[in-house]
């Protein structure tokens, strides 16, 4: 039998040895679960399309993301903490530059111009900003502190206007969610706003301020009942479920997997809306049941337990507000594709990490995930 040992020093295996293991398996098993999912919803949304494309249709669309999203998994979490920020700066210009172009030349996909298309690629920028908005946004905090003190928001001089400073970054931040918002795409521009504001929290924002957070998402959310007639239509329903909608076919398909599944007998899924994307989850429970779609969901939420827990340990702010960030990130928008399939949240497109389909979602958590093993391991053992 093949064992790795540690007799002989080299970059491969003081990562192998160094790497948090236990993390980036279970990352990799909802991999595994994404890909199997592909072949069984999203056969059964390819034969529904509005032109019928055969079996293996998302399967062979998503194999190059995949191994393109692996690559980096593997490859970025190689990297020390300062290759990982020389990263996230050249990642966030490019995708502030595309989320730019959205602006002057949008490409509407499904009524929303929150689309960019690049070498016969169609992308939503705000989806691949993520992981450089968490790093940046955390070495942005970290350097507050080393600068100011630990005193970052009460500082007269951290809010003085000079090339590092509060200004700069909020306005910038600022900026970046009122083009999301205008996509439209609420469902992100909230998503970043309560990362953003997580994120401030372990910096030391005082908890009594947490009433202005729930003010800001709630004009947000006002604005687009307002402004945004579809999003309004959609809310009107939201505490009814009406005959064949997207809430109808989740809800029923959740319901026709029982405990153990449906197996070859399900049937809901095959009618089922974004079946292999936005409602995934129902088509797992429909097609194994309750029971493993509740392990799908403890795995979930034991990968936010790891991250909240190196967080906890982590001796570098940096590290610690990165990974509360990415704990932030994931595990919102783990529980608003989660609560979208349950209809307790209208649907606004999120995928489920690693699970659903969707190219450049998968790269984007590869990227992320990749930086977060790194940054912990050089954090954990000190380099």
């Amino acid at each position: 039998m093949l064992r790795i040992t540690r007799g002989e020093e080299s970059k491969l295996t003081s990562w192998y040895f160094e790497i948090d293991r236990t993390l980036l398996f279970f990352v990799l098993l909802l991999v595994f679960v994404g890909a199997i999912t592909m072949i069984s919803a999203g056969s059964a949304q390819a034969a529904f399309m509005r032109q019928p494309q055969p079996w293996f249709y998302f399967i062979v669309k998503a194999i190059p993301f995949y191994a393109l999203g692996l690559l980096l998994l593997f490859g970025t979490s190689m990297l020390s903490k300062k290759q990982i920020l020389w990263l996230s700066i050249g990642g966030a210009l490019f995708t502030l530059g595309c989320l730019t172009l959205t602006l002057v030349h949008p490409v509407f996909v499904k009524g929303s111009a929150r689309w960019a298309h690049l070498g016969g690629i169609s992308f939503m920028p705000s989806d691949l900003l993520k992981p450089f908005f968490i790093v940046l946004t955390a070495w942005f905090l970290a350097k507050m502190r080393q600068l100011y003190g630990h005193d970052i928001f009460f500082n007269k001089e951290a809010w003085r206007l000079n090339k590092f400073s509060w200004w700069p970054y909020l306005i910038l931040f600022a900026i970046t969610v009122l083009i999301i918002f205008k996509h439209p795409d609420v469902g992100t521009a909230s998503l970043y706003v309560g990362v953003f504001f997580v994120m401030l929290f372990v910096a030391g924002l005082p908890l009594k301020l947490l009433p202005a957070v729930f003010g800001v998402i709630a004009m947000m959310a006002t604005a687009a009942l307002t402004f945004m007639p579809h999003i309004r239509a959609r809310a009107m329903h939201i505490f009814q479920i009406e005959p064949r909608t997207q809430a109808w076919y989740s809800i029923n398909s959740i319901k026709h997997g029982g405990l153990f599944g449906s197996a070859d007998e399900a049937y809901v899924k095959d009618v089922l809306p974004e079946s292999a994307n936005d409602f995934v989850f129902s088509a797992i429970a429909e097609d194994w049941g309750a029971i493993i779609a509740c392990v799908l969901v403890a795995v979930l939420f034991f990968i936010i337990y790891k991250l909240i827990k190196h967080a906890m340990h982590a001796r570098d702010d940096f590290v610690i507000y990165a990974v509360t960030g990415a704990a932030a990130l994931f595990g919102g928008q783990v529980c608003f594709n989660l609560m979208t399939a349950l209809h307790l949240v209208i649907d606004k497109g999120m995928t489920l990490p690693f699970v659903s389909y969707g190219g450049v979602s998968f790269v984007t958590f590869c990227i992320l995930f990749g930086m977060l093993l790194a940054i912990i391991r050089e954090d954990t053992w000190g380099k």
